[in-house]
């Protein structure tokens, strides 16, 4: 289930990265409480939330082509440190009192641009850390393990931190926790670094990418859901606090509860998937888990005890973090080293920048008719959505075949990929 700890760099990044995520979680749900006592809108959560995901719609193509460039260690050193900035004048507004929404949003826009390089040279880098191709899959698991543990441990500490002293200290401790990500990244021994000559332009290559992502079906599939899911699934992230508050009738410990029963949920599911030895079956897990997700988002739309909500939110990190993760896994390994960047980047951008579209519209359907009827819509067209990939499973699997023959991928996950279904079809964090 560790196999890819035993890389001495993988193994230094899962350590930094996971301190990190910890302190991230415990800012998301600091802002999220913070934004929702300030201005009692849910239209303004949404609003914060796609002002901190757009850019990575916008920029993701683009951080592909970056990260497909240019040494990804230095990137990630960089944007990483940006990060820590961005934290800490956050962190300050708040400690002070003088934040305003306007600060939110403005700040809350600087760390989409940030994250819009971060992600998509980090799921490129991953490759790059574990010296055996055959423990990628078990890295990338890991990852989704380590990004849910911390959504785990993250917003309960928060919930608790911001009922006895506010929402500052959670944010000054994910702008310190930064340390320990940037720490890991000095400390790696990597090989030089050799920039490939392109005669290429930016829009050439970026043309180039979107042609080999986009014109190969097994591909298109598995980034279109994650685009769905990540437009009517995530949603529900930002409606939390309003459940938490106005139908629990809890605080912000509740809060902290809903995510880390989600973040347990979701840390299931990625042990489930570091304990797989090959891909074989993920296809058909994809669609079982993505059903799962949004029939357990309707009935958390319609419950009103805290003990079944928390239950329901298990089931929806299980579903949500096994059907991205998977999805990620099968990209990939599917995808050739010299276009991993780019494919990536439109991994990311499916999955960072369809979220703040999902979440404004969210908000203002849930202003109209009530955040209860909102997510359960949510939760159905998540069910929708799957249909159409479940009826093409057989053919993608079919096309899938000779692509991974010619690779030479190792023989356990290529006797995985060609018998699975599931290689071709869909799926991280990062």
């Amino acid at each position: 289930m560790f196999r890819a700890l035993s890389s001495r760099n993988y193994r230094l990044f899962f350590i930094g990265q996971g301190i990190s995520l910890i302190g991230t979680w415990m800012q998301q749900i600091a802002l999220s409480w913070l934004v929702y006592r300030l201005t009692d809108s849910v239209f303004l959560l949404g609003a914060v939330t796609f002002s901190s995901q757009i850019p990575s719609f916008i920029l993701g193509p683009f951080a592909g082509v970056l990260a497909d460039k240019f040494n990804r260690h230095k990137v990630l050193i960089v944007t990483q440190t940006l990060s820590m900035v961005q934290a800490s004048t956050l962190a300050v507004l708040v400690l002070t009192e003088t934040i305003e929404i306007w600060h939110v949003l403005s700040l809350s826009a600087f760390l989409g641009v940030i994250n819009g390089f971060d992600i998509s040279t980090r799921q490129a880098f991953v490759v790059e850390m574990v010296e055996k191709r055959e423990n990628l899959s078990n890295a990338i698991a890991l990852n989704s393990s380590m990004f849910n543990m911390a959504r785990l441990v993250g917003p309960t500490i928060a919930g608790l931190l911001i009922a006895a002293v506010g929402e500052g200290m959670c944010i000054l401790i994910n702008a310190v926790s930064y340390i320990a990500v940037i720490g890991s990244l000095l400390l790696m021994r990597l090989k030089p670094f050799e920039r490939v000559q392109q005669e290429r332009k930016v829009w050439q290559s970026l043309q180039e990418g979107f042609q080999y992502a986009f014109g190969f079906p097994p591909i298109r599939a598995l980034i279109m859901i994650v685009a769905l899911l990540s437009l009517f699934g995530m949603p529900f992230t930002v409606l939390l606090p309003v459940f938490a508050r106005d139908i629990l009738h809890g605080g912000a410990n509740t809060l902290g509860y809903l995510m880390g029963a989600s973040g347990l949920g979701a840390l299931s599911g990625a042990l489930f998937l570091a304990q797989r030895k090959s891909v074989l079956g993920l296809g058909r897990i994809i669609i079982f888990t993505m059903s799962l997700f949004g029939l357990a988002l309707i009935a958390f739309s319609f419950s009103e005890v805290l003990t079944l909500s928390l239950l329901l939110m298990l089931f929806t990190g299980f579903g949500m973090i096994v059907t991205m993760a998977s999805c990620n896994t099968l990209l990939q390994t599917l995808v050739e080293d010299d276009k991993r960047g780019r494919v990536m980047s439109f991994y990311s951008t499916a999955f960072m920048g369809m979220a703040p579209v999902g979440s404004m519209l969210a908000g203002s359907v849930a202003e109209q008719v009530g955040v209860g009827y909102t997510l359960a819509g949510c939760g159905f067209l998540c069910c929708l959505s799957i249909i159409p990939f479940a009826v093409n499973l057989p053919k993608l699997r079919r096309m899938v075949q000779p692509i991974y023959e010619r690779m030479g991928i190792v023989p356990e996950i290529a006797t995985g990929l060609q018998a699975a279904s599931g290689l071709t079809t869909a799926q991280e964090e990062q």
